[in-house]
């Protein structure tokens, strides 16, 4: 009989098949059932016009965060895909890092409820509101 992955492993496999957020340099820095938090190094690769992070790469690691969370409460065999999401930016900050922590608010069956938080942590490790999201998530199976 096999076990389950933990949250983390279960995250960290699929993240490692994305792409964009390997491309991007996303990290997973936790995985615990409800809740994920990664983290995004500053980079001239992901500013807009100011300098700021790039409200695209804000979006992008608020919706994994979030897409994430609702992963490590989906029944196994089973993958998420985003539905639709509502992101408020606060601030476009430079330098150190942006985090996102996304939460599962609500796990039904056919749809699953999330929000992010992103911060700016600086080099000296204050932070700074950096965005909020609100997300809709549906678990699909997994065709790999």
């Amino acid at each position: 009989m096999t076990t389950a992955p933990s949250p983390h492993e279960r995250v960290a496999l699929s993240l490692a098949r994305q792409g964009m957020m390997t491309h991007l340099g996303v990290r997973l820095v936790s995985a615990t059932p409800g809740q994920v938090e990664l983290a995004l190094s500053y980079s001239d690769k992901l500013t807009q016009q100011q300098g700021g992070f790039h409200g695209g790469a804000i979006g992008a690691l608020a919706d994994i965060a979030g897409g994430y969370a609702a992963l490590t409460v989906a029944p196994e065999g089973m993958e998420v895909v985003t539905v639709e999401y509502k992101i408020n930016f606060l601030n476009s900050l430079q330098g150190g890092e942006i985090r996102a922590i996304g939460k599962v608010l609500k796990a039904g069956r056919r749809v699953i409820v999330t929000s992010a938080e992103v911060v700016h942590i600086d080099a000296d490790g204050k932070t700074s509101p950096c965005a909020v999201m609100q997300q809709t998530v549906a678990p699909v199976p997994q065709t790999y």
